[in-house]
């Protein structure tokens, strides 16, 4: 079909040739879509090869006047009457000026955040549509940015009963994404829409709270996080958007109390307010069934391995996951030198595998692991589900005190104290989410940091959380991990003031704290159990080992790792 806008230059095209001779091919147009005049590559050459581009509005689900944007990719020449499954993803960073900035674009497009899913598998020759839709405050879609709450939640569900009730969808819908797109990937699951069969969440953030405070200590993500979706949801239209679009994108600019709610939310201190409580995912995940694939760094700087034990607890449905110590990244990342960054080849194929299973009924053909787990030796392996332990251990250390003085030091500063263990008698692994318990009669901040130390007293820091601290007994989780402790090596923990190095933003007390009754709770596996399963260490393990291994005085043992039998 011609589009009206280039009829004229078309027209114009014609007369030349007549006089001039044999014609130049066409010219990429960048063609604006609407959503009954579809774009190809060849008419706009932000739209991938083989797709057919269509805009597309409609109202979210929670009553209000939001209404969303939706950028759609079918297989190109796809049949009147034709049906095809959905990869939706919904999220902030599909604006078609920019993901997360401008980005330099000569004329209007489809975000091209996942155009390297579309290439890794072929998407539209395997029969599928990408559906990306603007939550609210983003991109075409109006609204005040909501991360993670009610009004984004409402949002998710009105993507998917949309994306499902299509003339051109099988009503078959699976949610495809990482870090934001991930976490409405999670929104998608505890929604329990009958339409959404599968999510694929890489990266994502499993409890909003433990992201911004670690129990209740805030983080300078509370600051950076809010100025940043601000920022997003402020960028500009394309020159050449459609008018609807260009009218929805300056929404947060015309509302400026969008962007001041959006800081003030993430500055709530109380953990059960209705706020938080809202961004709770793993609590919302109860009883949910959806079938998941989820990617999660054990060493995460981002998306920090936190409530996942929790979500994946609470979740029912079939499970699949790669787990692991890398940072912020996808599956089929690669680093400058090639190698990929979680270690792990076939994402493409394992996603594929599980959509095709989920939303076309297409049994797989190959048997991958439900879990294929990369612990810190950088072996891969493979379980049924995570974590898998054989046993667990309550280690009672004995107390001390500490300077809550916010700085750098150790135990020669007296701002902290270290707890050694015997040397362990068997390689053994600290597994799942190990807690910590303890008495104080002091108000302040506590930091926890395990440590893997060798018999020279290299160390590296494999685990860490804070917290405040009230009269009384604290209690909390420290992040999940997957962390092998070689025979020989012995288990430090220390406890003290928090350092400076964090992002945490915490006031220090300047009083000597004193705690009694340390109880530190772990989930221990014996590694020669393993099922091993194809992969490569993670690059990002060596650069971890290098910046959290130092040296520290061997102490005297004080408890034993249980290391079960031979």
């Amino acid at each position: 079909m011609k589009h009206s806008h280039t009829v004229a230059a078309a027209l114009v095209v014609a007369m030349t040739a007549a006089l001039a001779g044999p014609a130049a091919a066409e010219p990429n147009t960048g063609a604006v879509a609407t959503a009954d005049d579809p774009v190809t590559h060849k008419e706009n050459d932000r739209v991938p090869e083989g797709a057919a581009w269509t805009q597309h509005y409609f109202p979210s689900s929670d009553g209000s006047d939001v209404q969303l944007h939706a950028d759609v990719l079918l297989p190109e020449g796809l049949a009147t009457g034709a049906k095809v499954p959905v990869i939706l993803s919904a999220g902030a960073y599909f604006g078609h000026s920019g993901q997360m900035g401008l980005e330099g674009w000569k004329h209007t497009g489809p975000s091209n955040r996942f155009h390297d899913l579309i290439k890794g598998t072929d998407l539209f020759k395997r029969g599928y549509a990408l559906v990306m839709v603007d939550v609210r405050g983003f991109g075409g879609s109006t609204g005040c940015l909501d991360f993670a709450g009610p009004g984004e939640q409402a949002d998710v569900k009105a993507a998917i009963g949309w994306a499902a009730s299509r003339p051109w969808s099988t009503g078959a819908v699976g949610m495809y994404g990482k870090s934001y797109d991930a976490i409405t990937g999670l929104i998608g699951n505890n929604l329990d829409q009958d339409a959404l069969k599968a999510v694929v969440a890489q990266e994502p953030i499993w409890d909003l709270y433990r992201n911004i405070r670690s129990n209740g200590v805030p983080r300078s993500t509370g600051v950076t996080v809010a100025d940043t979706y601000n920022k997003i949801a402020g960028l500009p239209p394309m020159p050449d958007d459609d008018p609807r679009y260009r009218a929805n994108a300056t929404y947060e600019k015309t509302h400026p109390l969008c962007a001041a709610e959006n800081t003030i939310g993430y500055q709530t201190g109380d953990r059960e307010s209705a706020y938080w409580k809202a961004r709770d995912l793993a609590e919302h995940a109860k009883g949910s069934d959806t079938p998941l694939f989820v990617t999660q760094g054990l060493l995460e700087w981002n998306t920090e391995p936190e409530a996942i034990q929790e979500y994946l607890a609470n979740h029912q449905g079939p499970e699949r996951g790669w787990l692991g110590p890398w940072d912020h990244v996808r599956g089929n990342d690669r680093i400058a030198d090639g190698r990929l960054a979680m270690g792990r080849e076939g994402w493409f194929k394992e996603t594929m595998s599980f959509y095709d299973h989920y939303l076309k009924g297409i049994k797989p053909s190959v048997d991958h692991p439900a879990y294929a787990i990369q612990d810190s030796t950088g072996k891969w392996r493979a379980q049924d589900t995570w974590p898998v332990a054989d046993r667990s251990a309550t280690l009672r250390l004995p107390g001390g005190s500490y300077l809550d003085d916010g700085a750098e030091g150790g135990p020669t500063a007296g701002n902290t104290f270290v707890r050694w263990s015997k040397p362990l008698a068997r390689t053994t692994r600290v597994t799942g989410t190990p807690r910590i318990s303890l008495t104080t009669r002091q108000h302040g901040n506590i930091m926890i940091k395990l440590y893997d130390v060798a018999p020279d007293g290299t160390a590296v820091m494999f685990d860490e959380q804070v917290s405040v601290l009230d009269t009384g007994k604290t209690a909390f989780d420290l992040k999940s991990t997957d962390w092998t402790l070689p025979a020989g090596h012995s288990l430090a923990v220390e406890i003290g003031t928090i350092q400076p190095a964090g992002d945490w933003l915490d006031t220090p007390t300047r009083q000597t704290i004193n705690v009694t009754g340390p109880r530190l709770e772990l989930a221990l596996n014996n590694p020669a159990d393993d099922t091993p399963t194809q992969g490569d260490p993670a690059p990002y393990l060596d650069t971890y080992r290098k910046t959290w291994t130092k040296k520290l005085p061997i102490g005297t043992p004080a408890f034993t790792v249980p290391t079960g039998k031979r």
